[in-house]
């Protein structure tokens, strides 16, 4: 007979994963937030909490910038979500290496280049990691 395990001193809170591949094009992105926002309410962040504002806003900006800048011709890209210890992880994936994003500076005149300062103001830390095909964007969010 075997002596019953001591509980851990540290216990882990529960890991939430949720993984999705979406067509890189802007009907994707936008299913990809609204799946998003879904999974989140589902692991008991409240739709238009903090949190959840916050991860919507860097999921509507990476998942743009996958099908804008990061599309290859019959590439997906991929939408991961990771929950552990308060700290909320966002990473997109798409097959273009190259083109790494990078905060630009402010112009009045400019259409677009916001999105990624959006990121850098709502993020506790966010970066891209090179991938055997493509980049990951990713960032993370503490739990407020």
């Amino acid at each position: 007979m075997t002596a019953p395990s001591a509980p851990s001193a540290c216990p882990q809170a529960p890991v939430r994963v949720f993984t999705q591949r979406f067509s890189s094009t802007r009907r994707g992105a936008r299913l990809a937030r609204c799946l998003a926002m879904v999974e989140l309410h589902d692991w008991g962040i409240p739709h238009r909490s903090p949190l959840s504002e916050d991860a919507e806003r860097i999921v509507a900006e990476f998942t743009a910038n996958a099908v804008l800048h990061g599309n290859a011709a019959g590439r997906d890209f991929e939408l991961k979500l990771t929950l552990l210890a308060g700290v909320l992880r966002i990473e997109v994936s798409d097959a273009r290496r190259e083109r790494r994003p990078a905060v630009q500076p402010p112009s009045v005149q400019a259409e677009g280049g916001r999105g990624l300062r959006i990121v850098d103001a709502v993020a506790a830390v966010w970066g891209v990691t090179d991938r055997v095909i493509g980049k990951t964007v990713w960032a993370e969010l503490g739990r407020r």
